[in-house]
């Protein structure tokens, strides 16, 4: 074992389990929550039950494990001291992490003489446990407050670090597109598909670690919507299927009049679905920045999140007298 122990099972700051989450509301509803040093702020993200993750359009993922501020001389003391007492890591280990945190080699007596002027560092762990959790291996190692961590260490959590986990903690609102007609479409006829603009706004997560002063906004904006119409016996407006933002709506309602007009988002379909439905998928590509600490900021790949929905399409019946 080369870390102080396994991250969710330590106790950090305020004697919390280092991968308990820790909620509270305030007094208008929104909610920030602790996990593994992080803290989220999630008030400005989408809500409603069929909000829902991105998937990015690359192979990116968020870090499965990090380093960050997690004790306090006094704290990492009466977390290791315990475990020593009990022998059940080894009579050699034990040994290792006294000459290391009370030996001098490098801290002595826990750094206690440094108290209030930094922190020892740990790992914490994404709690889903993705691939590459354990490669936070890095023993708990001291940094004064103000100063960067180390630079061999990779993870040790930066600006750019919480903007990668707070895309991970976006959540946008669900794609189900209205469409006219609205009950039931028929073979040939331009079918007006859009989004409800109130619905589709900027949302953003910010992730800080307050004992260290950074901090980092992700922002998810909407930039277009790909409908995909479940049948190869179907016409898409426009044809590529993907529909622009336009003056921050996706697509256009249909109103009295437009009957005759192509649809500027939409589809035609050739042919009846007969007794069942067609699996319209709508998805809609979220363009990802960030901002941060000390003017850093960037882009992030952009994210992706769709829903499928039954469409009817019935022939037109004609009546001849």
């Amino acid at each position: 074992m080369a870390a102080a122990g396994p991250a969710y099972a330590e106790k950090g700051f305020g004697d919390t389990d280092g991968e308990t989450q820790q909620a509270d509301a305030s007094d208008d509803g929104t909610v920030s929550v602790t996990v593994g040093g992080v803290v989220f702020d999630r008030s400005k993200n989408g809500t409603g039950d069929s909000a829902g993750a991105l998937t990015s359009t690359t192979s990116w993922t968020p870090p499965p494990c990090w380093y960050a501020p997690k004790y306090t001389p006094e704290q990492l003391q009466k977390t290791l001291e315990p475990t020593w007492e009990a022998g059940s890591t080894g009579y050699e280990w034990d040994a290792e992490q006294r000459d290391r945190y009370v030996n001098g080699h490098p801290y002595k007596d826990f750094n206690k003489d440094k108290t209030g002027k930094g922190y020892f560092w740990d790992s914490y762990v994404d709690e889903s446990f993705p691939p590459g959790w354990d490669a936070c291996t890095k023993p708990a190692f001291w940094v004064d407050q103000g100063d960067p961590p180390p630079a061999n260490i990779e993870n040790a959590v930066t600006p750019k670090i919480l903007a990668d986990l707070a895309y991970a903690e976006i959540r946008v609102p669900g794609t189900k597109v209205t469409l006219a007609p609205a009950a039931a479409t028929k073979v040939n006829l331009p079918t007006w598909s859009w989004l409800d603009a109130a619905d589709f706004k900027p949302v953003s997560v910010t992730a800080s670690v307050p004992v260290i002063g950074i901090t980092a906004t992700a922002t998810a904006v909407p930039q277009s919507l790909r409908i995909e119409p479940g049948t190869k016996d179907a016409v898409t407006y426009p044809a590529s299927g993907v529909c622009d933002i336009n003056n921050g709506r996706i697509g256009e309602p249909y109103a009295k009049g437009k009957a005759d007009q192509t649809p500027p988002c939409g589809v035609r379909y050739l042919r009846s679905s007969g007794n069942g439905t067609y699996p319209l998928q709508a998805t809609v590509t979220w363009k990802i920045d960030w901002t941060g600490s000390g003017g850093a900021g960037g882009n992030l790949p952009d994210g992706t999140f769709g829903a499928t929905q039954d469409v009817v399409v019935q022939e037109i019946q004609a009546v001849n007298r």
